[in-house]
């Protein structure tokens, strides 16, 4: 016998054949290898009057088949409509809401594997402001798989006050809040790019404009950023790039050290990188800097600074840098 196989049309015309014949149940159950009770089943659940038809005996077995199952959850309004707000406005990925969900204890629960079904799906297409309609488009790495490159160092030489090798304990394990990692985030060649300091325990984020990619320019907007939150810039680790090459001053002015890395080694700063590659999300590459409003910027800041993270516990860096539980959803 043949276990746990629906019957088919084709088997169905066989019972109504041998049936009309005059068969027993034994008989047409030996000759499409189900069992007695399988074919007794059949006949009594599917024959209208006592008369068996194969093509209404299988329009019910189809009916009953798209019945079985629990409907999606995101077929549900409300799940769909907080699914889509923070996907779609706040950018968070499938699996931050899915736990940042678990976390408040909210009314609302879905899986992250359910989030991707439904995106793969379509359900979210057409619901973005800007960009590709496409919502796989709108994911981390946009559906695409990641790929090595190989980089050649074409940048010049700076002054090294400190290596990163010899940055306090307390910055290499994050014990505490105020050891920053800094790097720039380009738009259009030759205009204006953004500085962005994330701090290394509560990964909070703080972005500036500067005008140019120029040490001068990203100095300035460094000063601005450290001001904000006096006390709280114990180190900084920057980039290798030449735009860092004035820091030394910065060093004078607050008493802030600042710690390099090794040349081709971006995983010593990874924090900032991955932070940088969120930041993407709003800034794709190419975009003009210059006709964005410094406004707008701190609304991105905001926005990901209020995004749970998973190395966090879900907890979002606002929560950690200010030491606050907030409610987003």
């Amino acid at each position: 016998m043949n276990h746990y196989q629906h019957i088919t049309i084709d088997e169905r015309e066989t019972i109504f054949l041998m049936r009309s014949h005059g068969n027993s149940l034994c008989a047409i159950a030996k000759e499409i290898q189900k069992s007695c009770s399988t074919v007794s089943r059949e006949l009594k659940r599917n024959s209208d009057g006592g008369r068996y038809s194969p093509s209404k005996a299988q329009a019910k077995y189809q009916q009953r088949k798209r019945n079985c199952g629990r409907p999606s959850l995101l077929s549900v309004s409300q799940v769909f409509e907080v699914v889509r707000e923070h996907f779609c406005e706040d950018r968070w990925s499938p699996e931050e809401i899915s736990n940042r969900l678990a976390v408040e204890k909210h009314a609302v629960q879905i899986s992250t594997a359910t989030i991707y079904r439904g995106i793969l799906k379509g359900l979210f297409d057409n619901l973005f402001k800007s960009g590709s309609s496409s919502a796989v488009r709108h994911l981390r790495h946009h559906g695409k798989s990641r790929h090595n490159k190989t980089y050649q160092e074409k940048r010049g030489k700076i002054p090294i006050p400190n290596k990163i090798h010899d940055r306090p304990r307390e910055a290499d394990n994050r014990l505490e809040i105020g050891h920053w990692e800094g790097d720039t985030v380009l738009g259009k060649s030759g205009k204006a790019c953004v500085v962005t300091l994330v701090d290394r325990k509560s990964r909070y984020l703080l972005i500036g404009k500067a005008a140019k990619r120029t040490s001068s320019a990203v100095t300035n907007t460094l000063s601005q950023l450290m001001r904000l939150w006096p006390g709280r810039s114990l180190t900084i680790t920057p980039d290798r790039s030449k735009e860092f090459a004035k820091v030394q001053c910065l060093t004078e002015e607050f008493g802030t050290s600042f710690y390099f890395p090794d040349p081709h080694s971006p995983w010593q700063r990874g924090t900032n990188e991955n932070t940088n590659g969120l930041l993407r999300e709003y800034l794709p590459k190419g975009t003009d800097i210059d006709s964005i409003t410094d406004k707008q910027i701190q609304t991105y800041a905001e926005q990901m600074n209020n995004r749970p993270r998973k190395y966090l516990g879900w907890g979002t860096p606002s929560e950690i840098f200010f030491n606050v539980v907030l409610h987003l959803i």
